[in-house]
């Protein structure tokens, strides 16, 4: 190529190399887990976050959750635009949380509790996922970037806590914060729409009896890190050394 035509490049070779650079930086976002999906969307700039000084959880009272209350299961799926079908017999029924009722055999005590993805710190899920779709925030909240879910479901049979549900059928009134996808694995996100908007969970906020405690576990003086350190706090399956952002009392 001779110098001349190296320089006299015409305007639309010049606006095609811009719109690619541009291009280039869009694409660069995308790929950065988290970022597109609850960072962008929301108007947060990328810059800012989330921090590892930060580890987000929940300390649940199962002395204060009342069986047959499902507030918090309500409250879930009008929040985060979920179907609400619930039945046991629902083979692809989508339930972010769940409402268990358990009964020691020896004393007949009885407890109800709800059930959602722990936000573990060594999230089996992510361990097996082959796309990387399943990631670790820094802030501890554990997530799925349904654009590089392949649905293969092994995060699925990897969760103790059977806290994932597939979207088999088309998604319809969606809620724009919460980004869902048929094909698509799927579980509590923790409201990280509204934690990123400086708002607590769903959850948390609809719970009447006030058995939901949510806050930084990082943050000695926070409330949750006072009460976890008063009284006494269990994780479920704790012997699978997971380290569960979310713990229960009473249990």
């Amino acid at each position: 190529m001779s110098e001349q035509s190296k320089h006299d490049s015409s305007p639309a070779d010049i606006n095609r190399r811009d719109f690619l650079k541009v291009g280039a930086v869009v694409a660069g976002t995308t790929v950065a887990p988290g970022v597109l999906l609850y960072g962008i969307a929301h108007g947060k700039p990328a810059e800012e976050g989330a921090s590892s000084k930060v580890r987000w959880g929940m300390l649940i009272d199962t002395t204060k959750c009342a069986s047959g209350c499902t507030d918090c299961v309500t409250a879930c799926n009008k929040e985060n635009g979920l179907p609400g079908v619930t039945s046991a017999t629902s083979a692809t029924s989508v339930q972010w949380i769940r409402k268990i009722d358990m009964k020691e055999s020896a004393t007949g005590r009885q407890v109800s509790l709800p059930m959602m993805c722990q936000h573990c710190e060594h999230p089996p899920c992510v361990d097996v996922c082959p796309t990387g779709a399943s990631f670790k925030r820094e802030d501890g909240i554990v997530l799925v970037d349904r654009h590089r879910c392949i649905g293969c479901r092994y995060c699925m049979m990897a969760c103790p806590y059977k806290a994932r549900s597939f979207v088999h059928e088309p998604v319809t009134d969606q809620n724009p914060d919460v980004p869902r996808g048929k094909g698509c694995v799927e579980s509590c996100t923790l409201c990280v729409h509204r934690i990123d908007a400086g708002l607590q969970p769903a959850c948390a906020d609809s719970c009447t009896n006030k058995a939901i405690l949510f806050g930084d576990l990082n943050d000695p003086n926070s409330e949750i890190a006072k009460k976890i350190r008063a009284v006494t706090s269990v994780q479920v399956r704790a012997d699978l050394g997971l380290n569960t952002g979310v713990r229960y009392q009473g249990l």
